[in-house]
């Protein structure tokens, strides 16, 4: 049975709601990491190392499809709660057309701006040739990227989660299917990996597309629209914290590379982008979770049912005690054989992420309240709050704590610095959770 926004939602209806978009992000985690996964095991341990270091710059580029489908969702959302389904349809046919527009021009700046960045960060030699070898196939996908993350929300808004899952699906056994070929059978290296990846973000962008553009029975479709400042601006605030979530978190990931070069070398790198892997597949639960409830907080925020919204908090950190607790064993239980897939071949590497990931699973005791409660006030169209939120864990908390935590205890502060971010964010969550429930009446 279809579920609507309008719905009242218990527990095993919230699971329901949410569960297509945790899958479909926990599979595009996945899938992700299969370029690691080739990439270490087939190409060798540097051009490994050079994935790992040039893709934050990549992710960075390819966020702003989140803060459209986040901020725009909300806007959305909210706008049909309200009884304006035409204005919603036109909103979404803007947000996706600007955010093509976007794409190809972020792109054009990345092919720009790569090598400077690269070797600005410390990289040379062979690390800076594989890492611009990567970087230039995936800056051609760019646009698909960010429509990919995008529509991932937006089928959730569109009350076609599932729809939203099969098409991950199909991106993800692209790129697995074209990693095992062009990697392994082909023997065409990191070029191979790359287009792998790229040709599964295409895959990922350009289905979605097609849906939306032919007649559908879902909620959204796109068709005519007319330029809206002040609408556009409205879904940039509403998904700035997602945006700058992921900025930040990118420029984080570089901060951290400068600091594992600066005290292991690159292993440290290389086994920073193992935690980064694990790390994709397990915050994806949390984030699947908080961007999939999004529009139902949204729609019944725009309705004034401040009961239902209510419960759907109540329920949702209920949800997250249990998500947050499954993450901090699974990491215990399988960090040496997931340690080990990627870093097998070498027992002085395998050892380092080993005791890095004794000490960055606390993380997960903590990420997903800081990432809920962002997530949340997104869908209360109060991007400010939001933002405040993703700057204050990443920028500040985390920034600070791994520039400060190994002068005190050198790479073990490293590994720990993530905890000790998500703890402070997680006050502040708090915080603002208890000074704005008057306002919107969600307790």
């Amino acid at each position: 049975m279809r579920i609507l926004l309008s719905d009242h939602f218990n527990y095993k209806k919230l699971l329901r709601f949410t569960l297509p978009f945790m899958v479909t992000l926990v599979f595009t985690s996945i899938y992700g990491v299969v370029d690691g996964f080739f990439v270490s095991n087939y190409v060798g341990k540097t051009p490994f190392t050079a994935v790992n270091f040039i893709m934050p710059f990549l992710m960075m580029l390819g966020c702003a499809g989140f803060m459209f489908g986040t901020g725009g969702g909300a806007l959305i959302a909210m706008t049909l709660g309200q009884g304006k389904k035409e204005k919603a349809v036109s909103l979404f046919s803007l947000i996706v057309y600007v955010s093509g527009i976007l794409g190809i021009v972020l792109a054009v700046l990345g092919f720009v701006f790569l090598e400077p960045i690269a070797v600005f960060l410390g990289a040379d030699g062979q690390l800076l040739e594989d890492s611009l070898i990567y970087g230039r196939i995936i800056l051609l996908a760019i646009p698909s990227y960010i429509l990919q993350y995008e529509f991932q929300c937006l089928f959730v808004t569109a009350e076609k989660a599932a729809l939203g899952l099969y098409v991950t699906i199909a991106a993800g056994c692209t790129n697995i299917v074209l990693d095992a070929l062009f990697v392994a059978v082909f023997h065409w290296g990191l070029p191979g990996a790359a287009a792998a990846t790229a040709v599964s973000q295409l895959v990922g962008g350009v289905i979605p597309l097609v849906y939306f553009a032919r007649p559908n029975d879902s909620l959204l479709r796109l068709g005519k629209t007319r330029f809206d400042g002040r609408a556009l601006v409205k879904v940039c605030t509403n998904g700035s914290s997602e945006l700058l979530n992921n900025i930040s978190m990118s420029l984080v990931n570089m901060l951290y590379n400068l600091q594992l070069l600066k005290y292991i070398g690159q292993d440290g790198i290389a086994a920073y982008g193992v935690l980064m892997y694990v790390s994709l597949v397990f915050q994806a639960v949390f984030i699947g979770y908080s961007v999939g409830v999004a529009p139902i907080i949204g729609y019944h925020y725009g309705a004034q049912n401040s009961l239902e919204l209510k419960g759907v908090l109540k329920k949702s950190l209920v949800l997250l005690a249990f998500f947050s607790g499954a993450m901090f064993g699974a990491s215990y239980l399988l960090a040496r054989p997931l340690s080990f897939v990627f870093t097998g071949y070498d027992a002085e590497l395998l050892a380092l992420t080993v005791r890095a990931f004794s000490l960055f699973a606390f993380s997960f005791l903590f990420s997903g309240y800081v990432i809920f409660g962002s997530s949340f006030f997104t869908a209360l169209n109060n991007g400010l709050v939001s933002a405040a939120i993703s700057f204050l864990r990443t920028m500040v908390f985390q920034t600070a704590a791994v520039l400060i935590f190994p002068l005190i205890w050198k790479v073990d502060g490293i590994w720990f610095s993530m905890a000790a971010a998500e703890i402070l964010a997680l006050g502040v969550t708090v915080i603002f959770l208890g000074a704005e429930k008057r306002r919107y009446g969600y307790w």
